[in-house]
């Protein structure tokens, strides 16, 4: 049996400044690295010593997975394909500046390839397409206990990828995790069912 925690990074700068993420390589806040001590205690109890844990490696990040593998006695593995989307040239703007001009994709017809309108972002289909093959790298690993921190943005194709929705219907799933959150994900070795035990839980 095969169970995957998926970790979202706790609150990190852009949020307390209302700033763009994306790709904007903002760093946690003493709040945000207090919450990334407690996960690294919840998973301490719940995990055994022999976990694999990857992380995306922008700084936010990349913090919280060092604090999980300082806990846990396992050193992250970085993979730059796990990042948020990137906003281009809206990364660490203020929100409202991409607000103002964000494009949403239609109700109907082209959504992965959407031109949001703001120069030098990401489609919703490339985000999708490089998280998707992150998971293909993590998942070809044995282990049966692996962590993966990400984005709340990127929790969406972690997921996605794990129940094995193909990537062109992608277009309009969404799963929502708050800073912080922990997604329980399990295979079982009978059926080989992939469960989505909890989603964006403590």
């Amino acid at each position: 049996m095969r169970t995957v925690y998926v970790v979202t990074h706790p609150e990190s700068t852009h949020h307390l400044d209302r700033l763009v993420g994306g790709w904007y390589d903002s760093e946690l806040t003493p709040e945000g690295e207090r919450a990334a001590v407690a996960i690294a205690e919840s998973l301490h109890a719940k995990v055994p010593e022999d976990v694999e844990l990857y992380t995306s490696d922008l700084r936010r990040a990349a913090r919280t997975a060092e604090v999980i593998g300082e806990r846990l006695g396992v050193t992250p593995i970085p993979d730059r394909r796990l990042r948020e989307k990137s906003y281009g040239e809206a990364g660490s703007k203020p929100q409202e500046w991409l607000d103002s001009r964000f494009v949403p994709p239609p109700a109907a017809g082209e959504r992965l390839g959407h031109d949001e309108g703001i120069p030098g972002a990401e489609t919703k289909g490339a985000m999708a397409a490089r998280v998707y093959a992150a998971m293909d790298s993590i998942l070809e690993s044995d282990s049966e206990h692996q962590i993966v921190v990400t984005h709340g943005g990127a929790l969406t194709f972690v997921i996605a990828a794990w129940i094995r929705m193909p990537l062109e219907s992608a277009g309009y799933v969404d799963f929502r995790g708050p800073p912080g959150s922990v997604t329980v994900l399990r295979e079982d070795d009978y059926f080989h069912n992939r469960q989505v035990v909890s989603l964006a839980g403590k």
